[in-house]
């Protein structure tokens, strides 16, 4: 393995992204970095820029690149993100891809991984996705869980989250292709861009990606 295995996963919300990123970090040893984990943490920790974010988000703002960029960068600092990280929610835009590789360097990104699932399929997948407010676990809504409101592992309500229906769904959807499709060319110019079909189990697709890992000598 390269000593430094810096990955980037992208896709649709609903593309299996968040799926893929566990079984790829256990496997090669390096942590699942996602911002939206990183913004929370940020805020529990009460750090300086924790506090900035959390001022930004009670005021209902996005959250500016700026910031999220100096808290990945804070992240890529830590012990465990010394072999490598696994991107989920980084780079959104191209003014954060510039600044990713600003921070890294020639310790660049290897390879940057598009999941390519149709959108009527993820409205498919996120219409009938139901989430754990209490630990975030997530059901089919055919899942005893989801009929019954009761979160299995913890206990806590299983919901449909307000975002995760259809209208709300589409509308996600166009700021994706608006905001994060760009990176596609700005990574495929690179030659760095790997595009897997996301309509496969979740196996399958694993063994795909771990395929041209293998073949670019990356894994």
């Amino acid at each position: 393995m390269s000593p430094r295995l810096n990955l980037i996963v992208l896709g649709k919300q609903g593309a299996g992204k968040g799926t893929q990123c566990t079984v790829l970090a256990l496997k090669y040893g390096i942590p699942h970095v996602s911002t939206g984990d990183i913004l929370r943490n940020a805020v529990k920790a009460g750090s300086e820029l924790g506090q900035r974010v959390a001022s930004v988000l009670e005021a209902g703002e996005l959250v500016h690149d700026d910031l999220v960029n100096a808290l990945v960068r804070e992240r890529f600092t830590e012990a465990d993100a010394q072999r490598g990280v696994l991107l989920d929610g980084f780079p959104r835009t191209l003014n954060q891809a510039e600044a990713l590789e600003a921070m890294l360097g020639s310790d660049g990104i290897k390879l940057c991984i598009n999941l390519d699932v149709a959108k009527e399929l993820v409205i498919r997948r996120l219409s009938s996705r139901r989430v754990c407010q209490e630990c975030g676990a997530t059901y089919k809504d055919t899942d005893v869980e989801a009929i019954s409101g009761t979160c299995t592992n913890c206990g806590g309500d299983v919901i449909q989250r307000t975002d995760d229906h259809p209208d709300a769904i589409r509308t996600r959807l166009e700021t994706y292709e608006r905001d994060t499709e760009p990176l596609l060319t700005f990574y495929g110019q690179r030659e760095i861009l790997v595009t897997v079909n996301g309509d496969q189990s979740p196996d399958d697709v694993t063994n795909a990606i771990v395929s041209v890992l293998h073949e670019r000598g990356l894994a």
